[in-house]
């Protein structure tokens, strides 16, 4: 189940903290916008001048008590606010300490790369993660400026080149949570999305386990095929396939693809159809992407696409 609904919908202790100073803000609003309304209305009312009224308004040059009561309301306003406001920073960003990071987010043009250190996993534009558990994200960019958002499950962190920021997040209920890089980064900056999977953690161990597996390498059929061309079309120069030479970074690791939602970082649903449409003519579906049409032949996107759907 996908969750939407960003602040007004959290899902995620922090992301309370930040819907409650929402609101607090919005009801001081309120009040204040309110109080205006009806002293105005009532000023207009109670002190309109009549048609045969010729004289001058009264001029009043100043009332020390009112400019002082004047003076401490907004004080005091900006002091509760200012209370209420630090109090949420510190629910939101609780210190690190000696806290490893769980998570490694790494910003690419235009992809994130989520790096597990603990186990060693390595994957793409869908981040899971146990429900009811705090993760900490170490949060980096490879090239640009880019900013990490989950709505849902906490605020914004930029992603700065030879800078690393932090975050914490965490998911209350299991479901998949839709984000995006939410800092320009260049022509496919709007589809650069995150999906991030809470799941129980029994599941999220299993899936873990399941990414550490060393798949097989097919040796025949149309399967062995896409082995061969997936070395010698260049392929390896920019992918990672753990078992095989393919060890490059360039572009996301494509060792588990086959269980991934998506593929392009959510540009298009992962399936074998639109897997063969990805690798005819990538430009189409994200023009500006780093990875080029390698002009393949139909029967060799056909056996790439066995290849990697054969990679369990």
């Amino acid at each position: 189940m996908e969750q939407l609904g960003g602040l007004f919908n959290p899902s995620s202790s922090e992301m309370e903290a930040m819907a409650d100073l929402t609101y607090y803000i919005m009801a001081i609003s309120i009040v204040i916008l309110a109080i205006i309304v009806v002293a105005v209305t009532y000023i207009i009312i109670r002190y309109r001048k009549s048609p045969n009224d010729n004289s001058e308004p009264f001029q009043n040059f100043g009332d020390l008590r009112l400019e002082i009561v004047w003076t401490l309301i907004p004080i005091a306003i900006v002091a509760v606010l200012f209370q209420l406001t630090c109090s949420t920073m510190k629910a939101v960003d609780p210190p690190i300490g000696d806290h490893e990071p769980d998570i490694v987010v790494i910003g690419h043009q235009w992809w994130w790369e989520f790096y597990y250190p603990k186990s060693g996993v390595i994957t793409a534009n869908e981040l899971h993660m146990p429900v009811d558990k705090k993760m900490l994200l170490r949060v980096e960019s490879i090239d640009v400026i880019h900013d990490f958002w989950v709505p849902e499950l906490g605020r914004k962190i930029d992603a700065v080149p030879g800078h690393t920021n932090h975050i914490w997040i965490g998911a209350g209920e299991p479901g998949v949570y839709l984000g995006a890089c939410s800092e320009f980064c260049g022509t496919q900056h709007a589809n650069m999305r995150i999906r991030v999977i809470a799941e129980t953690e029994e599941e999220f161990n299993e899936w873990q386990k399941q990414e550490l597996i060393i798949p097989r390498t097919p040796r025949a059929g149309i399967a062995g095929k896409g082995a061969e061309l997936f070395k010698t079309k260049a392929c390896m120069n920019c992918h990672t396939i753990v078992g095989t030479p393919a060890a490059a970074r360039i572009g996301p690791n494509l060792t588990h693809l086959n269980k991934r939602q998506t593929i392009g970082a959510g540009v298009l649903t992962n399936s074998p159809e639109n897997l063969a449409k990805w690798l005819t003519n990538p430009q189409k579906y994200k023009q500006g992407s780093l990875m080029p049409n390698m002009k393949l032949t139909e029967s060799e996107v056909n056996a790439i696409v066995a290849y990697l759907e054969a990679l369990k």
